[in-house]
């Protein structure tokens, strides 16, 4: 038995030495010496394996909500069904198969922060720039996908940790605890990750009586609501649309503004 558990947690022992976003790497087909990796960084597991990290790594995350190392672990070893949705949804709409053939990244060394600012006031790129200034937030510290095995599900799920800033802007959110969980209400009904749908329902543990109430009377129906009104945001193509207005954007996918409480001021 003792032999059987540290074979199966032996992944957990290679998780410190990948950190980085590893931003320039397309994701794709490559083999490291003897061993079939599907793409830089994987980590072949077994079923086994895959649900003692996925345990482990969801203690972790509802006790400290802020490793976001766990909550990526607890992704990739429990989203496998619903990156399946995600992909298929992707392959069908034209410009979300153009995403999955080409593989964009969103990290500081993709951005051309200096055109961002220079975007007119309002417009998405300058808006997402402001995001990221304001809460003092980098797209390099969204963590690279290691545990799925399938390289393509594995771009699926790293766009998608990519375009979280991008979700927070487009739905005027901050990064406190409040914040994170109206996203993740979303996220949860856009995606069916099962990563998400925990941190919906768990998130709100941490909150104080009076955050809780606004997030279940307003927040989480508005967030519900527009993700269930809004198509699945895997399938814009964010890095060619920097010009276009936040608000023709929120628009185009039905996404409509926020009830009127000071979500920044709660915790």
């Amino acid at each position: 038995m003792g032999t059987l558990l540290r074979s199966a947690l032996r992944p957990l022992r290679r998780l410190g030495g990948l950190r980085g976003p590893a931003a320039d790497v397309p994701l794709r087909n490559v083999r490291h010496d003897a061993a079939d990796l599907l793409y830089p960084g994987h980590i072949p597991t077994s079923p086994l394996q895959k649900a003692l990290l996925a345990a482990g790594s969801a203690g972790m995350a509802l006790y400290n909500p802020y490793r976001h190392d766990m909550v990526a672990v607890l992704g990739e070893t429990t989203g496998l069904r619903a990156l399946k949705v995600l992909r298929d949804q992707m392959r069908k709409d034209p410009e979300g198969a153009e995403i999955l053939q080409k593989r964009p990244r969103i990290s500081l060394s993709t951005l051309d922060l200096d055109k961002l600012r220079s975007l007119p006031e309002g417009s998405l790129g300058q808006e997402y720039l402001c995001f990221l200034d304001v809460n003092r937030v980098s797209p390099d510290t969204r963590a690279p996908t290691r545990f799925v095995d399938d390289e393509e599900l594995a771009y699926v799920i790293q766009r998608y940790r990519e375009i979280h800033d991008m979700l927070h802007t487009l739905l005027g959110m901050p990064t406190n605890i409040l914040g994170e969980i109206v996203v993740k209400w979303f996220e949860a009904v856009q995606t069916g990750l099962p990563m998400c749908i925990l941190g919906a329902l768990f998130g709100p543990i941490r909150l104080s009586a009076q955050s809780l109430q606004v997030l279940v009377s307003e927040l989480i129906p508005w967030a519900i609501q527009n993700g269930r009104r809004a198509p699945c945001v895997l399938n814009l193509y964010y890095e060619r649309r920097w010009e276009q207005p936040l608000r023709a954007l929120r628009e185009e996918l039905g996404i409509t503004d926020p009830p009127t409480v000071h979500v920044r001021g709660l915790a």
